[in-house]
C-alpha cells in the first residue's frame, strides 16, 4: 500500500473531467488500469491468508473493476468468487467488456453472496458503488454491504467505500466499513474527513498512469510538512525574545481561565518571544504558577503593541466583552477568533461586518456548532458538507478558517482548501480548542503568513496528539494540556528537518527540510 503526503485532492466533478479528458485512446483502457492496480493490492493482503476472495460487484463501471480484479486473481492462482446481481446487458461498455474477460479466464458468478467457505475468506472486496454512489444504498445491496461489513476478513474497497460520499465523507445509511481502500487517480475529499476515516481504513493511492494536474488544476491538498517547510527556519545563535512576537490572548472569564492559560501557555512553548494574558475573571492570580514566564494582566489592560491576538478561549458572553471584542478586531495586527468570540459575531452583524472589512489577516477556528452560527444554518447541514461550509466561512468573512472535527477543513478566501489527517478521536476533550489556537498564535506572533500559522498549527495540533498516542498516552483520556508540550517536540523535530512525524511515527531516516516548497504543490496564497 503506498503512502500518502502533499498530495491534491479532487472532487467527483474533477475526476469525472480527468476522465473524459483520458479515456479516449487510453491503453490499457482507464477500467484495466484500475482492476489491475486493486488487484495488487488485494494480492499484497492475501499473501499469507488461504482461502479464495469474495468480490462484490455492482451494475456499474466499479463492479467492472470489481471484475478486472477478479480476474487478475485468477491469473495469479488465486480462487475468486464474485457476487453480481446485476444484468450483464445492462453494464456499461468497459463494464461489460470486463466481465466477460472474467468469465472467460473460468471466472463464475453467483446473483447473490454466497456462504462463507469453511475456512472463511481470505479477502472481501467491495465493487459495488465507488464514487458514482450519491443517495442511501437500499434493497439487496443494502443487505448486502450490512452482511460483508460481519465478515472477520480483511475488507478492501475499490475507489470508495460503497454508501459513502466521496465528496464529504458523509455516510447517510449503510456503508462498507472498510480495512483498506484503493483509490484511483487522485484523494477524494470523503476519504479525509467525516465519516470517511472510520470507514475507508488504510488508504493506498493508485494513480494508474495518470497526473491528474496535467488535466484539472487542483484547489485542495492533503496537509502535510512539505506546505510549510519554508517557513521552517532554524534561529540563529544571535537571538532575543524581540525577534520571536509579542503575542496576547484575550479571555478566561470567572470559572473559564484555565482556557486562557492553555491557550497562553502553547504559545510560550511554541517559541512566542513574549505572551500576554488578559483575563476577565477579577479573581483570576496574578501569575501562573506553572509557567510564571506568561504575564496576566486585566483583560483592558493587554499592551497597544502586540504582534498577534487571539481573542475567544474562556472569553464568556459578559457584558464587557462585545467592547473588548470590537477594539480586538479594531487592530492591524493578525487576530484569531475562536469559541466565544465567534458566538458573539453570529448574533452581532455589526461585528461580523466590522470583521470582513479587516485589512489584517483573521483567522477563525470554529467546530461544527459554530460554525452552523456563524452561517445560520443546523450543525447538521455544516456537516453534510464541510468542505463547502468551510469555503464559506472563508469567503464570507474574508478569513482564513479551519473547521475543526474528523478531517479538519481548512479554507482561505481565494477558495483553496486543505484536508488535515493528523489526529485522533482522544482530541474529542475540554480545552483542545484552545491549545489549537495557541499554537496558531505563536506562529501568528513569529511573523508566518496567515496560511501557512494555520496550516501548520492544525498539522502540529494533530501530529502532537498521534506522538502521544504512539507512546502510549492516550487516546482515550489524552489531556488538552498534555498536547502542548508534545506539539513543542514535534515542531523542534520539524526545524531539525525530520518533516516524517506523522501519527507520532518519525520517518524512516527523515527528509531533510530544503526550504524550497515541493514543486507538485502551488503554495497557498500570500497573507
Amino acid at each position: 500500500m503506498s503512502s500518502l503526503s502533499v498530495l491534491p485532492v479532487h472532487t467527483v466533478r474533477d475526476i469525472r473531467e480527468i476522465e473524459r479528458q483520458c479515456l479516449p485512446g487510453a491503453q490499457p483502457p482507464l477500467m484495466e488500469r484500475a482492476g489491475r492496480a486493486a488487484a495488487r493490492d488485494a494480492a499484497c493482503l492475501i499473501e499469507s491468508r488461504p482461502g479464495p476472495v469474495l468480490v462484490a460487484c455492482g451494475p456499474g463501471n466499479n463492479g467492472g473493476d470489481g471484475f478486472v480484479l477478479a480476474r487478475e486473481l485468477l491469473r495469479r492462482g488465486r480462487e475468486a468468487v464474485v457476487a453480481f446481481a446485476g444484468d450483464p446487458a445492462r453494464l456499461p461498455e468497459d463494464a461489460a467488456r470486463a466481465h466477460a474477460s472474467f468469465l472467460h479466464a473460468g471466472g463464475k458468478t453467483c446473483a447473490d453472496l454466497p456462504p462463507a467457505p469453511e475456512s472463511g475468506w481470505a479477502l472481501a472486496v467491495d465493487a459495488l458503488f465507488g464514487i458514482g454512489l450519491q443517495r442511501p444504498i437500499a434493497g439487496q445491496y443494502h443487505d448486502w454491504i450490512g452482511a460483508l461489513n460481519t465478515l472477520s476478513a480483511p475488507r478492501l474497497a475499490v475507489d470508495m467505500p460503497s454508501g459513502l460520499d466521496a465528496d464529504t465523507g458523509r455516510a447517510p445509511g449503510v456503508c462498507f466499513r472498510a480495512t483498506h481502500t484503493t483509490t484511483f487517480i487522485a484523494l477524494k475529499p470523503g476519504l479525509l474527513t467525516c465519516d470517511g476515516p472510520d470507514y475507508c481504513g488504510e488508504i493506498s493511492l493508485q494513480p494508474i498512469g495518470i497526473d491528474p494536474s496535467a488535466h484539472v488544476a487542483a484547489a485542495g491538498w492533503r496537509v502535510a510538512p512539505e506546505i510549510f517547510s519554508a517557513w521552517l527556519v532554524p534561529r540563529p545563535r544571535n537571538a532575543h525574545k524581540g525577534m520571536y512576537g509579542d503575542a496576547g490572548v484575550l479571555g478566561g472569564d470567572i470559572g473559564m481561565t484555565g482556557a486562557a492559560l492553555l491557550a497562553a501557555r502553547a504559545a510560550l512553548l511554541l517559541g512566542a518571544g513574549r505572551v500576554y494574558a488578559g483575563i476577565l475573571d477579577p479573581g483570576a492570580p496574578a501569575c501562573d504558577p506553572a509557567h510564571p514566564e506568561l504575564m496576566l494582566r486585566p483583560a483592558g489592560q493587554l499592551p497597544a503593541r502586540l504582534d498577534a491576538l487571539a481573542a475567544g478561549p474562556g472569553l464568556g458572553t459578559g457584558t464587557r466583552v462585545r467592547q473588548l471584542l470590537q477594539e480586538a478586531i479594531g487592530r492591524d495586527i493578525p487576530l484569531l477568533l475562536d469559541a466565544d468570540a465567534l458566538n458573539i459575531i453570529s448574533r452581532d452583524p455589526a461585528l461580523a461586518e466590522a470583521l470582513a472589512a479587516r485589512r489584517a489577516a483573521t483567522v477563525l477556528t470554529p467546530h461544527p456548532a459554530e460554525a452552523g452560527r456563524l452561517l445560520a444554518v443546523p450543525t447538521d447541514e455544516i456537516q453534510s458538507d464541510r468542505r463547502a461550509a468551510a469555503l464559506e466561512l472563508a469567503r464570507r468573512y474574508r478569513a482564513r478558517v479551519v473547521l475543526k472535527g474528523c478531517g479538519s477543513l481548512i479554507a482561505t478566501p481565494e477558495g483553496r482548501w486543505y484536508i488535515n489527517t493528523t489526529g485522533h478521536s482522544g482530541m474529542a476533550s475540554a480545552g483542545m480548542g484552545d491549545v489549537l489556537s495557541g499554537l496558531i498564535l505563536a506562529l501568528l506572533a513569529q511573523g508566518w503568513p496567515a496560511d501557512m500559522a494555520l496550516i501548520a498549527g492544525v498539522h502540529l495540533h494533530g501530529a502532537a496528539a498521534d506522538r502521544l498516542a504512539h507512546a502510549g498516552i492516550g487516546p482515550v483520556g489524552l489531556s488538552a494540556g498534555e498536547t502542548i508540550t508534545a506539539a513543542r517536540e514535534v515542531f523542534n523535530d520539524w526545524l531539525r528537518g525530520d518533516l516524517g512525524v506523522l501519527q507520532g511515527r518519525p520517518a524512516g531516516g527523515g527528509a531533510r527540510a530544503s526550504g524550497i516548497p515541493d514543486p507538485r504543490f502551488p503554495g497557498p496564497d500570500p497573507q
